[in-house]
């Protein structure tokens, strides 16, 4: 992406962000940590610093990886970046799930684990909102 291109995409996306209630980021692990480009849409979230995007926004994490750890280092690095950027990381909100052939919806386990993810980031919200 030329730099033209890519100016309009970050402006897009901050102002998507800016818009939303709360964040939540589904990321696959490469190498141990987060994919660059998450990386990468987090920094764009921090600017300009103290008023990015993504700050005071809740944020959570989740994913699925055929790794043995599903995906736990790099829900880790998002999640420090994104505190780090400004964002309200929310507490034990970060389904790592080692599958590769799982049914998101269709496995009990799970779903499960997704809608109790989903629920507490947006009950999560409106405890910041009501504070």
């Amino acid at each position: 992406i030329d730099g033209a291109s890519a100016s309009g995409l970050v402006q897009a996306l901050r102002e998507w962000v800016g818009a939303a209630d709360r964040v939540l980021a589904v990321t696959p692990e490469h190498n141990g940590t987060m994919p660059p480009v998450l990386g990468n849409a987090i920094d764009w979230l921090s600017r300009p610093y103290g008023a990015g995007a993504i700050v005071g926004k809740p944020f959570a994490v989740v994913g699925a990886t055929p790794t043995p750890f599903g995906g736990k280092w790099a829900h880790e690095a998002a999640r420090r970046s994104a505190g780090i950027a400004g964002a309200v990381v929310v507490a034990d909100i970060a389904v790592s799930q080692s599958t590769i052939d799982a049914d998101v919806i269709g496995d009990p386990v799970v779903f499960g684990k997704l809608s109790a993810a989903l629920r507490a980031l947006a009950d999560h919200e409106t405890a910041v909102a009501a504070a």
